[in-house]
């Protein structure tokens, strides 16, 4: 890793290809789509426009760069950079070249990068943020000595408008934002951050004292984090589950995904669908086609970093109505109100991308992502998405 001074004002990507590049720039509009800006040049070319100012330095990019079976990968936020790759002359020329033109600090191996802490162990790299938690719960101001074996009790069900008004609002949602932080390696505290995030406007008693439960929870898991293993061969696959009507507010569906590559997770979601589902099919094909929109990007960006033969991918989901939609080119009456878009999976199981596959209940791991479940339940699906506890 390593640290250079600059300004990040526009999103934008980087990708190298046999030796020419290919600069994918991302402006926001006031419409819903981006404008896409792409020109082409030699690495030296758009290091040139990079470096020397002719165009803004971006928040986020990501370098890819592949020459004779050899691929370096640069992940850059602000000042803050990840190298890596096949060839460590290719690094080191790159660092050179990097710090030649800005001046540079080579902090060595990667082990903390934007909060999150990085561990190795012989089993793979171990994510985490234990130090950012900790400072978190000695900071929020409640008692957390009583243990909470879940993020929330189970069954429970919070509403706009039922009990007081709490009175720091700013306080509840300084902690919501810090626990939503946290997701970035704690899966199993999704579902909880969406349920809470609902409340930012006018938090009410219930609201902290469901908050009160997942602090507990998290001072009695304060070292877990993510485990993405070191194996010699990997597979993607993908877990979507919905909560049919489940708010009882908007009586709008809860989306829940996860997705894991080689049996650890990297990529994962809890949101309220945006429109009400007339059926518990219909609302576990739309959160289907939210995780086939996330393994799309996914496969199109393992290709760019050179993992190959991933297809089809497979997609489990516990609802067999939804299946049977989902894989049945003809549109029947039931299906005519399903919005164009949710008929994504439907194309992307005809070009070969997916395979989907049913699976009990009780086996589906997007489940933490769509209710509060038993202790019980909550602990045997966590242990297969892959979390773990970081060693002291």
């Amino acid at each position: 890793m390593v640290n250079a001074g600059g300004e990040g004002r526009r999103w934008y990507e980087v990708l190298f290809a046999n030796g020419a590049v290919t600069l994918i720039e991302e402006e926001e509009t006031t419409q819903t789509d981006r404008v896409k800006v792409v020109s082409h040049g030699t690495n030296k070319e758009i290091g040139d426009l990079l470096f020397k100012g002719r165009i803004s330095l971006a928040i986020f990019v990501v370098v890819i760069h592949r020459e004779h079976g050899h691929i370096s990968i640069a992940a850059v936020y602000v000042d803050d950079i990840i190298l890596t790759g096949t060839d460590p002359n290719k690094l080191a020329a790159l660092k050179a070249y990097l710090h030649q033109e800005f001046s540079i600090k080579d902090l060595g191996k990667l082990n903390y990068f934007l909060g999150i802490e990085v561990g190795y162990s012989t089993e793979g790299i171990i994510l985490s943020q234990k130090k950012f938690t900790k400072e978190l719960l000695s900071d929020c101001g409640f008692d957390i000595t009583k243990k909470a074996i879940t993020p929330l009790p189970v069954n429970v069900k919070l509403t706009l408008s039922d009990g007081e008004l709490y009175s720091d609002t700013e306080k509840y949602r300084s902690l919501v934002g810090k626990l939503n932080f946290l997701t970035h390696t704690r899966p199993d505290l999704s579902f909880a951050v969406q349920l809470l995030s609902q409340f930012l406007q006018h938090p009410r008693v219930p609201h902290i004292t469901a908050l009160h439960h997942t602090l507990r929870y998290l001072a009695h898991t304060a070292g877990q984090g993510i485990l993405l293993k070191a194996l010699d061969s990997i597979s993607l696959q993908a877990f979507s589950d919905s909560d049919w009507a489940s708010c009882p507010d908007s009586r709008r569906s809860i989306t829940g995904y996860v997705l894991l590559l080689g049996g650890s997770p990297v990529s994962w979601k809890s949101k309220k669908q945006n429109t009400v589902s007339k059926s518990s099919a219909e609302a576990e094909y739309r959160a289907m086609a939210a995780a086939s929109a996330e393994v799309t990007w996914l496969v199109n960006l393992l290709e760019d970093m050179g993992v190959i033969n991933l297809k089809p991918i497979s997609l489990h989901c516990d609802n067999q109505s939804a299946l049977h939609i989902a894989r049945n080119p003809v549109f029947h009456e039931r299906t005519k109100h399903i919005e164009i878009d949710c008929h994504f999976t439907r194309d992307k199981v005809l070009e070969g991308l997916l395979h989907l596959a049913y699976l009990p209940t009780e086996n589906q791991l997007a489940d933490v992502f769509t209710k509060p479940l038993s202790s019980a339940q909550f602990q045997q699906l966590l242990s297969k998405i892959g979390t773990c506890d970081v060693p002291s």
